[in-house]
């Protein structure tokens, strides 16, 4: 194949079609679910495993097309670029969250107070005050006029525990990854497994510590049901977890590859692919530990 004038261009597929039909039976087992219809989950579960099904085909079906030496200089161009348009997506996606954490603590509350003429609800409950710490986390539960309950934590996550301690594990997990792929590149297959097992160990060991601080959150009153901080707070960490497993998932895929010898030391977008996702991870919860527990 000429690698300056040829663009390989696959065959027709159905793993496309495959995938959509798991998303759609996903999310309308999930809404069923969340409503209380008996056969929600197992509907949501089927199309879970609908969903790995095609994950796990596709997937293979790209690999397997990579190691036969299909792809050339311009696939892995628009493999780069689709990689590019994907974690700007996933980038914009937690904009959003911290948006709207901006909006509620710098504009919401001054509005609840009455500042620019904005005399409705001017209190919302006997000795409320428009302040951060108050509406966020200070008050203890409490019913509104309307009978609707809140539920407001009476102390913070402490920002130099656990927190602390994720951020340094994230930040050195970076730092392991750009060993292992430096040692990609030098052709040290020995130093890249143990530098991406290393990765992983961190990541996991990260995930661990965030399981153990929303047990030490709940008991201290930070709920979901914790007013505006609290919802935030879950959403954005929540999501921030769930965006390290899938890390730490393809992280060991790649283990997996290297293992398997798919790589050399001029062309490995798949690791590198992972490796920006895993970066893209790391910013985003320095952003976090900014906005969401030191502020």
């Amino acid at each position: 194949m000429d690698n300056k004038q040829l663009y390989y261009v696959p065959n027709g597929t159905y793993w496309p079609i495959i995938g959509s039909v798991g998303v759609s039976t996903l999310f309308i087992g999930l809404a069923n679910q969340m409503h209380g219809v008996e056969w929600g989950m197992t509907v949501m579960l089927l199309g879970l495993a609908i969903l790995i099904f095609m994950l796990f085909g596709w997937l293979g079906q790209v690999v397997n097309e990579s190691v036969s030496g299909l792809y050339n200089d311009k696939v892995d161009a628009s493999f780069r670029l689709g990689m590019a348009w994907f974690i700007f997506s996933e980038v914009m996606f937690f904009v959003a969250f911290f948006i709207a954490l901006f909006y509620a603590r710098n504009l919401s509350v001054p509005w609840l107070g009455g500042e620019g003429n904005n005399f409705f609800t001017p209190e919302l409950w006997n000795g409320f005050s428009a302040t951060w710490q108050q509406i966020a986390f200070n008050t203890p539960s409490t019913t509104l006029q309307n009978g609707t309950e809140i539920s407001v934590p009476v102390k913070l996550v402490n920002t130099w525990g656990l927190p602390a301690l994720n951020t340094a594990l994230l930040l050195l997990s970076g730092v392991t990854l750009t060993i292992a792929h430096h040692a990609l590149r030098a052709g040290k297959r020995n130093n890249l497994i143990f530098w991406l097992i290393a990765t992983i160990f961190l990541g996991v060991l990260f995930l661990g510590f965030q399981v153990a601080e929303y047990g030490h959150a709940y008991a201290d009153g930070l709920k979901l049901t914790s007013g505006i901080y609290g919802s935030t707070f879950y959403m954005l960490t929540g999501f921030h977890g769930f965006h390290v497993t899938v890390g730490a998932l393809m992280l060991t895929v790649i283990l997996y590859r290297v293992q398997k010898g798919h790589f050399s030391k001029d062309n490995h977008f798949a690791f590198e692919g992972v490796a920006w996702y895993w970066h893209f991870v790391d910013v985003v919860w320095l952003g976090l530990f900014f906005f969401v527990y030191w502020l």
